[in-house]
């Protein structure tokens, strides 16, 4: 009987099928598990035929319906094993399959494909703009060293046309996977020694022939990474069941000799915009650091409980389940950390106080104490001032350079807002409360006067950092001693969305010629990329250090898609019913309701969508109710939820004027200038956070007079 294969190809065009078609493909593909090749051959409902005019003379063509064909790899060796490779619409698939070549790498013995008929169009026009180049990428590297990583002679032929990594990236969907790899390590300054260890010896199992054979059954299985072999007839049900969402454990080499370096002299900073992988680098890290030691202790931090969440089940997947390595990682918010020393060292449990709670105690201050400023002053005053520079007295106050704050305060009105703070946490104290970064400077504090300490760890690795206040980085630093390999750092300043401003440097954590960008998006389309970094085209980002600006420069994507769909409406409600005929149009498609995601702004705004879904006979779930990933149901969130999560498709509503941005959340011009400012970023920065969680598809729109944050193409 036939063995069946699948392609990560192919998982990849499954997952986007109306569910139709995936049934018409589960009812094929069980026929290779019940029918023996010759009854395959003879069935005339599968249609197994030959592709005219194919450069490999194994490609087949599948009939799933009289719109849609899968693509397979036969056996011509004598073998069983059929190769699941795609499945596309019928007049597309034969010339997909035509220009495809299947080979075996002679390297790392693995079956890789490559479109031989445009490498064969493209070289030639190539080679003569490459003999007027001032330089070739590839120029330091001989024939002998690449034949020997497993370049073949037609890539090596078009490798030595390749001016540049651009030019060389835009090779990507052409050549041969690992030998693709090969050289975006080649063009990243490895070492054709370390390329060997990295990619060619990592990838070849180790029962793998002496030497490369065109055997396709011994081929595919050592794809192990690409290509997924099933033992029967409940693997095939069971893999066929579950969507296409495997972990990304592939880095790009510009990102893997960041994550996997043997050692740093002090802290690391990696930043990148939206979907650059900063999290896998990150997850990357932690398991490099655990490698290196049996003993050494990892806390891997982040900014929210969700993201915790998160980061704890990918890096179980990352690890495999080794219940040993996960045993040495803490994964942890810095507030719940902050939180545990000051139980544990301290002798007592802080309370924390709500952010509505804490306003009101501000306005009540305001209002007993007759003072000339408003409740949001103070609170950012004590914010970005007094915890911000750990201020422990009037006199320190008096001295403290207020950067960021634009408004003057000289001796006399520093003397009256010091009082009204001090009046403000013997409130808290008499309450039996405290603010969580009050906890945090509280933590740092009793971290700094113990010195040793099995509350402190070897290795420090942050994800989202750039939403982290100085009090909570100086908890940071009291958790791990300074040192090689101390603090690992990951962010992206264009995501702060809480008004943080941080100088590394100043806080014991120098990373100067230890900051890495990375530039290329791997979720979203070039088209989402480009629509939502308009958000932030008019302003300028300070970066994640404190230290300069950040820009989104060279950031891009190498996947291709939709235009983003922008529309006003005449009403609330008119925009509601419109997004709820959305959705209805993507679940047809076979887009599971767990891959779309609604977010607002407002959560009255999502009563309304979660109301009109659901009496459309739409499943839904709030994503505050921490739903996981096997719970069915459109994700409804607010944009501050958004973060760090990723969608098939995500509807943007309500974006008006007035939500965005939202007076209340902006300091007025008259009373802080440069606070205004700060605070209209942060709403801009909230909105490109939102956007951007959509891998495919993005849906914006609004009622009324929509926000001036909205890219000019918008509506």
């Amino acid at each position: 009987m036939p063995q069946l294969a699948f392609a990560n190809s192919f998982w990849e065009s499954y997952d986007a099928l109306q569910k139709p078609v995936k049934a018409g493909v589960r009812k094929a593909m069980a026929k290779f598990e019940r029918l023996s090749i010759a009854e395959l051959h003879a069935d005339k409902g599968l249609h197994l035929e030959s592709v005219d005019k194919a450069r490999d003379p194994r490609m087949r063509t599948i009939r799933v319906n009289d719109f849609w064909r899968g693509v397979v790899l036969a056996p011509d060796d004598g073998s069983d094993v059929f190769l699941l490779i795609n499945v596309v619409p019928h007049d597309d698939a034969y010339t997909w399959a035509a220009k495809r070549l299947y080979t075996v790498n002679t390297a790392t013995r693995a079956l890789e494909v490559r479109n031989v008929v445009a490498i064969e169009q493209l070289t030639p026009a190539l080679e003569k703009a490459a003999a007027d180049a001032p330089a070739l990428l590839f120029a330091g590297h001989s024939d002998t060293v690449l034949r020997e990583l497993g370049v073949d002679a037609q890539v090596l032929r078009a490798v030595r046309t390749i001016v540049d990594k651009p030019q060389l990236e835009a090779f990507g969907t052409l050549l041969p996977e690992d030998q693709f790899e090969v050289l975006q390590y080649l063009a990243e300054d490895f070492t054709p020694e370390d390329v060997y260890r990295d990619v060619v010896a990592a990838r070849r199992p180790a029962d793998a022939a002496p030497e490369a054979t065109e055997d396709l059954a011994a081929a595919i299985a050592n794809t192990r990474s690409r290509i997924t072999l099933v033992s029967g007839p409940a693997e095939l049900a069971e893999v066929l069941e579950k969507p296409f969402a495997a972990w990304r454990v592939f880095l790009h080499p510009s990102q893997r000799r960041v994550a996997h370096r043997m050692s740093y002299n002090g802290p690391v900073q990696v930043t990148g915009g939206p979907g650059t992988g900063k999290t896998v680098v990150a997850l990357h890290r932690v398991r490099h650091l655990l490698s290196r030691s049996p003993d050494s202790r990892v806390m891997l931090t982040t900014f929210t409980n969700a993201l915790a969440e998160a980061l704890r089940e990918n890096l179980a997947l990352l690890l495999d389940g080794d219940e040993q390595q996960l045993a040495r990682v803490e994964v942890t918010t810095v507030n719940a950390y902050a939180h545990r020393i000051v139980t544990e060292t301290g002798g007592r449990a802080p309370s924390p106080i709500g952010d509505r709670d804490e306003r009101q105690t501000w306005q009540r201050l305001c209002r007993r104490l007759d003072l000339p400023w408003t409740d949001r002053f103070l609170a950012q005053e004590y914010r970005h001032v007094v915890l911000a520079q750990d201020i422990r007295t009037p006199e320190e106050y008096l001295r403290a350079t207020r950067r960021g704050r634009g408004t003057a305060l000289g001796p006399l009105k520093r003397d009256r807002v010091w009082r009204a703070m001090e009046a403000f946490t013997a409130e808290l104290t008499a309450q039996g409360v405290h603010t969580h970064l009050q906890v945090c400077a509280e933590a740092a504090r009793l971290l700094g006067d113990r010195g040793p300490d099995p509350l402190r760890y070897d290795h420090v690795v942050v994800d989202e950092a750039q939403d982290l206040h100085p009090a909570q980085w100086r908890v940071l630093r009291a958790a791990v001693a300074p040192g090689p390999d101390d603090l690992f750092i990951t962010g992206d300043p264009h995501q702060r969305i809480y008004d943080s401003r941080v100088s590394l440097g100043s806080l014991g954590i120098p990373v100067t010629g230890r900051a890495f960008r990375l530039r290329i998006n791997y979720r979203s389309t070039e088209e989402i990329l480009a629509w939502s970094t308009g958000i932030l085209t008019p302003v300028t980002v300070e970066d994640l250090g404190g230290d300069g600006d950040d820009n989104l420069s060279g950031y891009r994507s190498l996947l291709h898609g939709r235009r983003p769909h922008t529309g006003g409406h005449s009403s609330a409600q008119a925009e509601v019913a419109a997004l709820v005929e959305r959705v209805k149009e993507w679940t047809a498609q076979g887009i599971r309701p767990g891959e779309i995601a609604v977010c607002a702004r407002f959560n009255l705004t999502l009563d309304k969508v979660r109301d009109r879904l659901t009496a459309a006979g739409i499943p839904v779930v709030r994503v505050k109710d921490g739903p996981g990933p096997e719970a069915e149901g459109v994700r409804l969130a607010t944009m501050h939820a958004m973060k760090g999560l990723e969608f098939r498709c995500v509807a943007v509503l309500g974006v008006t004027e007035g939500a965005m941005p939202f007076a209340r959340e902006i300091t007025p011009l008259e009373v802080d200038r440069l606070q205004h400012e700060s605070d209209t970023l942060r709403e801009r920065c909230l909105l490109f956070v939102a956007c951007t969680r959509a891998r495919e598809v993005l849906h914006v729109s609004w009622s009324g007079r929509p926000s001036p944050f909205l890219p000019v193409s918008a509506g």
